[in-house]
């Protein structure tokens, strides 16, 4: 079989032998033909395999061996390791693996001393084997313990308990590591592996101050270019142990060795060696960044720690761009965070204090982070790979928040100097400056506006002056500008007169299709926050985007923000100036759909229809003129506008309905066109609300005429809108009804059909279902609404695999059961159909459905003990004596025990969700193994 799988090329062959073979590594025999297999006559992938089989024994079947073979088991495991240790690394691995399972399961009761006598029985002279290779073989078993105690399966009590022996046995293994590192005449590979060794111990949470020694050694060993790496990571590994904290002494120690760094550091950095600025840089940032807080409450070490500060300053502000010349910076900027977060976490006196040494600092870290976003020449930046520039976008994007951050500790006086330092750029005549600098300036500037109120900041009006000063020759500096004036748009509501200072900046960007995503998404934000000062700009502002609209210039996506922006601006003015606004605006893509419904359908035409009706509903989707969305956030009075007459937007649909049922009739078939038009009408109710319903009959109609030729999703989730906005007002519930009962008519004959093509259809109408319960029960009373159908489909609809389907289904049950009293229809299904509910609830709960689901599942059973009490306690009665269900892995008394349970619980929500997670997992054999933990 093992020939089979390394060597037979045919793959049938390989995966019958893997399966063969990973059942023998399970099976009892394995512990006699595992050592046959390790045999010095055998090629090394065999031994190998022997190996492996013997640590899946010990590590997963540990209870299968009789406590009198373990002292034979391990003597032969010390043999082979020897006999390995000048043989093939990979066994000698796997060997080593195998004992330090043997050792953890163990320790401490049977084997006491288990580190100690491993370090014993290799030191013993043995001519055989050569000194070195036993040193060897003794580092890599001592290696692979801690690991394999980090990946064991022991139960928590004896994880907790092999942990401490273990950190006590360090004792036995530092000394003989130290010894090594210092030896002269110890080769590099020995140095390397205990470098490694000593990693893997740290991770055993050992006192700081145990590992002192090793961590000198570490550092010494670092001047060593071939131990480098693994004694940063070994530094690392030390230094960042959770539990280090506690020991403020050590740490002290460790400071100077990490600034005696620096000049290796420096070489490094002139001699453009990456990897060693790299290494050296995440000791310091492991020490500053893990113990800040315990290093700032030694206050009278202040200098020593600020020196440290200093060092990781240095790294942050590395020369070179990012990712191309240095990847070091970046590790630096969650110690800025730590740093600051634990200054502002003292108590006042000594905040002040740390607030004097460190603001001087932080202020210079603004400038080395602005230098660290300056983008590369364009020579240079235009031979950046595609990845490199997104990964210095990422990087830009971190120090941003860097900088927002940052202002918590620095306040209004980092807006002035940033303010000051742009002041002296753009007006400095005699050294004109690059547009790196300026773009940087502004970015930092707009990194904090976006987040940070600056409404009360004395530096925007002047800030705002400047901008039109700057002379953009590039698309970068010009993309940063516009997101600043975005940034502002808020200030600007406030401070009107200011708008004419950069509108005309942001209308000029909108014809450049490279600065599309920043100019469309500005225009928004203005017309948004300052709609109510733009009439005066208002026809500007229109004709531009109508221009850049027309030429396609935009993306699709872009195009779409654009109509929202216009749909803000135009909700501020005037109805009779709205109409004429829409009509120039509308006008020109009406006359192309009424060219396109003539057309016969093909793919580039539909591409056009839906970009024309994606515009309107985009538009139509912040066009309100009753300004529901200004009530909560101003209590001025602001310039509304007196309406009169029917609401814009319903003028502008009724006028374009009959073209669009046009188009509707050509495109009936395609999902996608159905879904722009439902579109359009949605977005309109939610903006509109009341103001919408003139426009409900003849939506109602033209709902019910495409969803009885076609049944479609979108079609659903619109009469679930105009169910929840209108079903309750007296004047629409005729056409309401009709649309209802026409909607659930089509889908039970779909049910009829087979619905399990449509999970998608069945979960709208379930949720559409619910909406009427929540609204307007009196549709259930509607004499030619077939309640017991419905009920049935719901039934069948909680036996899905999909499981957002079983969810609506649910939620459509938890709103009928409710309703068993007051509606007299429900109630008698319920009657004569809730067996067949609780029957396919119980199904699923006993392992038909998603794990997930059950809370959902549990919801009805509260329901039904609630409105049903006297039924439920029968049918669960029937129910559960059936054999085998809801499975066969529950017993008769568990079943029993889980109904009266749900019988008892008639108050307490919750707790019938835990008895129905606790029952699930019974009866899916789940009970008390490691699947449950997260649950």
């Amino acid at each position: 079989a093992l020939h089979q799988l390394y060597y037979d090329p045919n793959i049938e062959n390989k995966n019958l032998a893997q399966k063969w073979l990973m059942q023998a590594q399970v099976s009892p025999q394995a512990w006699h033909f595992s050592w046959l297999l390790l045999h010095m006559d055998k090629v090394p992938e065999i031994q190998y395999f022997g190996a492996s089989a013997l640590h899946i024994k010990i590590s997963r079947y540990w209870n299968d061996i009789p406590a009198d073979q373990y002292e034979s088991l391990k003597s032969q495991l010390f043999t082979h390791i020897t006999r390995f240790a000048s043989g093939s690394k990979i066994v000698l691995t796997r060997l080593c693996v195998a004992l330090a399972s043997l050792a953890l399961s163990m320790m401490p009761e049977a084997w006491p001393c288990a580190v100690a006598d491993m370090v014993r029985m290799f030191q013993a002279e043995d001519s055989n084997v050569d000194g070195r290779a036993r040193c060897l073989a003794l580092l890599e078993l001592l290696t692979v313990l801690p690991e394999e105690f980090q990946t064991s399966r022991l139960p928590q009590y004896r994880k907790g308990q092999v942990r401490s022996v273990l950190a006590q046995e360090c004792g036995s293994v530092f000394p003989l590591l130290e010894q090594l590192l210092q030896q002269q005449d110890s080769p590099g590979f020995i140095k390397q592996k205990v470098l490694k060794c000593f990693s893997s111990w740290v991770q055993l949470e050992i006192p700081l101050m145990d590992c002192e020694n090793l961590i000198q050694a570490a550092f010494t060993s670092l001047q060593d270019p071939e131990l480098f790496d693994t004694a940063v990571e070994a530094v690392v590994n030390a230094i960042s142990q959770p539990d280090a904290q506690r020991y403020v002494n050590t740490l002290l120690k460790l400071i100077p060795p990490v600034l005696g760094l620096q000049e290796q550091l420096r070489q490094a950095v002139q001699s453009g060696d990456m990897e060693t600025s790299h290494g050296i840089c995440r000791i310091a940032v492991a020490l500053g960044e893990n113990h800040s807080r315990a290093l700032l409450d030694q206050v009278e070490h202040w200098q020593s720690f600020l020196a440290l500060v200093n060092m990781i300053m240095f790294c942050t502000g590395i020369p070179g761009h990012y990712p191309v010349n240095e990847t070091t910076s970046s590790l630096t900027l969650t110690f800025w965070y730590t740093l600051q977060d634990d200054i502002l976490s003292f108590e006042p006196d000594k905040q002040a204090v740390y607030q004097q040494v460190y603001r001087p600092v932080y202020f210079q870290l603004v400038d080395v982070l602005l230098h660290k976003a300056q983008f590369p020449s364009d020579e240079e930046y235009g031979f950046w790979s595609s990845d490199e520039k997104e990964q210095f976008r990422i990087y830009r994007v971190d120090i941003s928040d860097t900088l927002m951050y940052v202002y918590e500790m620095l306040g209004a006086e980092l807006l002035s100097s940033l303010y000051d330092k742009l002041g002296r750029l753009l007006t400095n005549t005699e050294q004109p400056s690059t547009w790196q600098h300026t773009e940087a300036l502004l970015y930092g500037f707009q990194s904090i506006a976006e987040t940070i109120d600056v409404n009360y900041s004395d530096v925007v009006p002047g800030l705002i002056g400047l901008i039109p000063r700057i002379s953009i020759s590039n698309v970068q500096l010009a993309d940063t500008v516009m997101f600043t004036i975005g940034s502002l748009s808020e200030w600007l509501a406030d401070h009107p007169v200011m708008i004419n200072n950069v509108l005309p900046l942001v209308l000029q960007a909108l014809g450049n299709p490279e600065l599309s995503i920043s100019s469309v998404s500005t225009l928004k934000k203005i017309c948004r926050e300052c709609k109510y000062d733009l009439p005066p700009y208002a026809a500007n502002i229109v004709a531009v985007s109508q221009e850049v609209l027309m030429k396609q210039i935009h993306k699709t996506s872009q195009c779409m923000w654009l109509m929202q922006a216009l749909g803000f601006l135009l909700s501020a003015l005037q109805v009779e100036e709205i109409l004429k606004n829409l009509h120039s605006l509308i006008t020109p893509y009406i006359q192309q759909l009424e060219k396109l419904a003539d057309e016969t359908p093909n793919p580039s035409n539909k591409l056009a229809i839906i970009h024309i009706l994606g515009l309107l509903s985009n538009l139509f989707t912040t066009l309100d003129i009753s300004h529901h969305d200004d009530d909560h956030e101003s209590t001025e009075v602001k310039k509304v506008p007196v309406q009169q007459g029917p609401n814009p937007v319903v003028v502008v649909l009724q006028q374009v309905f009959q073209l669009i049922q046009k188009v509707l009739s050509k495109w009936l078939n395609d999902a996608q066109v159905v879904e722009s038009v439902c579109a359009i009408f949605e977005k309109s109710v939610k903006t509109l609300l009341d103001d919408f319903a003139p426009m409900v009959p003849q939506l109602c109609e033209m709902l019910g005429q495409m969803y009885s030729t076609i049944p479609q999703v979108s079609a659903i989730e619109l009469t679930r809108q105009l169910v929840h906005i209108f079903a309750h007002e007296p004047a629409h519930f005729p056409p309401i009804k009709a649309l209802f009962l026409l909607v659930t008519s089509v889908t039970l004959t779909l049910f009829q059909q087979g619905p399990r093509d449509h999970p998608d259809i069945v979960d709208s109408f379930m949720q559409l279902l619910a909406q009427a319960l929540k609204r307007k029960p009196d549709l259930f009373l509607c004499s030619n609404l077939d309640v017991k159908a419905v009920f049935q489909c719901g039934v069948l609809s909680l036996k899905f695999p999909e499981a957002p389907t079983v969810k609506a289904s649910c939620g459509f049950f938890t709103e009928l059961l409710p309703r068993c009293g007051e509606i007299a229809p429900v109630g008698q299904v319920v009657h004569e159909n809730g067996k067949a509910l609780l029957q396919a609830v119980l199904e699923g709960i006993g392992g038909q459905a998603s794990r997930s689901l059950m809370d959902h599942f549990a919801e009805i059973l509260f329901a039904l003990n609630k409105h049903c009490f006297s039924l439920l306690s029968i049918w669960i009665k029937e129910a559960m004596q059936q054999d085998g269900f809801p499975s066969a892995r529950v017993t008769p008394e568990q079943k029993e025990n889980f109904s009266q349970q749900i019988l008892r619980e008639r108050v307490n929500k919750r707790r019938v969700k835990e008895m129905v997670k606790e029952f699930t997992l019974l009866c899916r054999g789940l009970h008390g193994t490691e699947y449950t933990a997260d649950y």
